[in-house]
């Protein structure tokens, strides 16, 4: 061969060579190149914007209205309630699911307010986007019926002030009373506060204890229908760490879980 197709041979393997060291080359971070050709496409993607509190309205006292149950209209429905406040982690499990689409209704005693005021913010973004209620279940969890007047009207009122600094909203209409415990005297009173509707309950996790997962999942078996309002608490972690498998159950009879204005056509801005 001439010494001319010598060196065309040579630089055409010199060429292959160069190309394929170019096609695998790793770009180096913080040149130019690299960033252009690493950098994300642009999208026209807007973020919806943050729902707001409404502000909160005076209270509108009335006539009191007992609930055990659903109305017939929420057939298809369950109401969880989640009463106390004992367990962070639990406040914080049941948060987490609220915002992953489950709607209920917290009744948190201000005495446990270090437990739930470092979930505060998540807990305001839920109530503003209608995941979340709160219920008024008194400061600290007395006994109504031993109480004056004026020692009942404390209960409920001090915490009704924590949960509007706390949370940005009211607890007007719901009370949740203590242990169930309440009588004519005790709405009344609680009525001239704006607290109109007294959540009772038709069905209940039987948690505020502490209990092994198969007894809990036989109360939920048990109770679990349509128009359920449930009682459950946030005391300790059993219900929210298989709450897989009380969501299965739901699922299995149909039943969406929402809060009690949802189901009782309730409001937290006209009371």
């Amino acid at each position: 061969m001439s010494s001319s197709g010598v060196a065309r041979r040579l630089l055409a393997v010199v060429t292959l060579v160069v190309l394929a060291a170019c096609s695998t080359a790793t770009l180096e971070p913080g040149k130019p190149e690299a960033a252009k050709q690493l950098s994300a496409p642009r999208t026209s993607h807007v973020p919806e914007p943050e729902k707001t509190l409404p502000a909160i309205p005076g209270a509108r006292p009335g006539a009191p209205v007992v609930v055990f149950q659903g109305p017939e209209k929420a057939k298809d429905s369950w109401a969880l309630t989640l009463d106390d406040g004992v367990c962070p982690e639990c406040i914080a499990g049941y948060v987490k699911l609220a915002e992953q689409g489950m709607h209920l209704t917290f009744c948190p005693n201000g005495q446990y307010a270090k437990n739930w005021e470092p979930m505060a913010a998540r807990i305001k973004k839920l109530v503003a986007q209608g995941r979340v209620q709160v219920c008024n279940h008194t400061m600290n969890h007395k006994n109504l019926l031993t109480l004056s007047d004026a020692q009942i009207e404390h209960e409920i009122q001090s915490n009704e002030d924590w949960i509007q600094h706390t949370f940005g909203t009211t607890s007007r209409p719901w009370l949740r009373p203590p242990f169930g415990n309440h009588n004519p005297r005790v709405d009344a009173v609680a009525a001239r506060l704006g607290f109109t509707h007294i959540a009772i309950w038709n069905g209940s996790f039987g948690d505020s204890g502490k209990l092994e997962p198969n007894v809990l999942l036989g109360e939920v078996d048990k109770y679990l229908k349509p128009r359920t309002l449930m009682l459950a608490h946030v005391n300790y972690p059993t219900a929210i760490n298989h709450f897989a498998e009380i969501q299965k159950m739901a699922d299995q009879r149909g039943l969406r879980a929402v809060t009690l204005d949802e189901m009782f056509g309730t409001s937290r801005i006209i009371g």
